[in-house]
């Protein structure tokens, strides 16, 4: 297998797959010994690329070639090495490889850049543990907020004693922040995660920015009751009125251009011969702008009111995550076109990022774009996400050539 090609990145996806915390599928969450094995794993394969690989203070995998000058601004390159339940092997996984065996390429041909790179694994894009997304990559931006400590997992543990049994200090979150450093801008190579680029027959194509999200744990409260003992007309349904609220979801979401999912329902005490009392439901809505993003929220939190007020349910809202849209800085959006165009495409397809992505934290940093990849059916967070070894080769030739464009206009910058 020749280093650093198509063939050898796909097989690390498949090494990295083996690293799961589930026999039944892959699942590698933040602060975990699996967090750990692949850390270590993407670790040895940075040096072997001539990165100088470390763990930064937040759990991230980080691998840093420095630039000509000891002063010299630094490129980043990366994606995350996270994975939600049940996930494939690519979802960010592939983008990390592929910016490792970038900078293996460029050091094979002893090329020279006007500025160093960074290569980061970030270690908690998903929130599979915590609830809470990109904390691996707000860490980096400098973002990193005092309440998330508390954060809690399934069974009870804070990110705090979390970090503290992984080995990390938690007074020391800070010095995984960037912030105050020259950077050059952020660079994540990605599957779609949609079929937009199969549907158009195209390998690749620039990512013109990432919708905004908002993610909420959403509550009614009414009062359990026997199936059969309770007439309708003193009902206190939780299940019913979370139901009016679930459908709303989709109704107003589509209507409005959004996109609102909801994909966690539990209905208590859960007896079949018994009225649900509570149902805990969850909200991920997600829109190009965040005005329209917000509107959708206010239009389902007053349907919600509405469908408690009329079966004398509580209705209870408690947000996990906001984000913002964002979108790619011209210049190097400009480059990753170039690198698409290098790799075979005249004219490279751009398109918008309905999902979230680290990109989306490290814009509070630094400017950033974007390259996407083709996936089978554009079905991801699932076993069956799947890449062409031949799209996974454009994909390597264009990232490499997208890092050179940059380093182009960088040296034009600075004549």
């Amino acid at each position: 297998m020749t280093p650093f090609s198509a063939d050898e990145v796909l097989a690390r996806c498949d090494v990295l797959a083996g690293i799961s915390a589930a026999t039944d599928g892959i699942e590698r969450a933040y602060l975990t010994p699996e967090h750990a094995r692949a850390n270590w794993t993407v670790g040895e394969w940075m040096d072997a690329a001539g990165l100088d690989a470390w763990q930064d203070a937040a759990g991230n995998q980080r691998g840093t070639l420095a630039g000509p000058t000891a002063d010299a601004p630094i490129l980043l390159l990366g994606s995350h090495l996270d994975t939600v339940p049940g996930a494939g092997r690519y979802d960010g996984i592939l983008g990390t490889l592929l910016a490792i065996a970038v900078v293996g390429r460029l050091r094979a041909r002893g090329v020279e850049l006007p500025f160093g790179l960074e290569v980061i694994g970030f270690a908690d894009e998903e929130g599979t543990r915590f609830g809470r997304t990109l904390l691996g990559s707000c860490a980096v931006a400098g973002t990193w907020q005092e309440s998330w400590w508390g954060l809690r997992d399934a069974h009870g543990t804070t990110v705090r004693d979390a970090f503290i049994a992984f080995g990390l200090d938690p007074a020391r979150v800070g010095d995984a922040s960037l912030r105050g450093q020259s950077i050059v801008g952020y660079l994540e190579a990605h599957i779609e995660q949609g079929p937009l680029l199969q549907d158009a027959d195209r390998a690749l194509g620039v990512v013109e920015g990432i919708m905004g999200a908002r993610r909420f744990e959403l509550q009614m409260t009414g009062e359990a009751g026997h199936a059969g003992g309770m007439p309708y007309g003193r009902r206190r349904d939780a299940l019913l009125g979370a139901s009016e609220v679930v459908t709303a979801v989709e109704a107003l979401a589509r209507d409005a251009g959004a996109i609102g999912t909801v994909g966690r329902l539990h209905a208590y005490p859960g007896a079949m011969n018994v009225i649900p009392g509570r149902v805990e439901f969850s909200l991920d809505l997600r829109a190009e702008t965040d005005a329209l993003r917000d509107r959708v929220w206010r239009e389902i939190e007053e349907a919600a009111l509405k469908a408690a007020a009329s079966r004398n349910l509580a209705f209870d809202v408690h947000e996990l995550h906001a984000a913002r849209a964002t979108h790619v800085a011209a210049p190097l959006a400009a480059a990753v076109e170039a690198g698409i165009r290098a790799s075979g495409d005249a004219a490279p397809m751009r398109l918008l990022s309905k999902a979230g992505h680290d990109a989306m934290a490290i814009a509070d940093l630094c400017d950033y774009a974007m390259l996407f990849i083709r996936c089978k059916d554009g079905v991801s967070h699932h076993r069956d996400e799947s890449v062409r070894a031949d799209d996974v080769a454009l994909a390597l030739d264009a990232f490499e050539a997208t890092v050179l464009a940059v380093a182009d206009a960088h040296d034009r910058a600075h004549d």
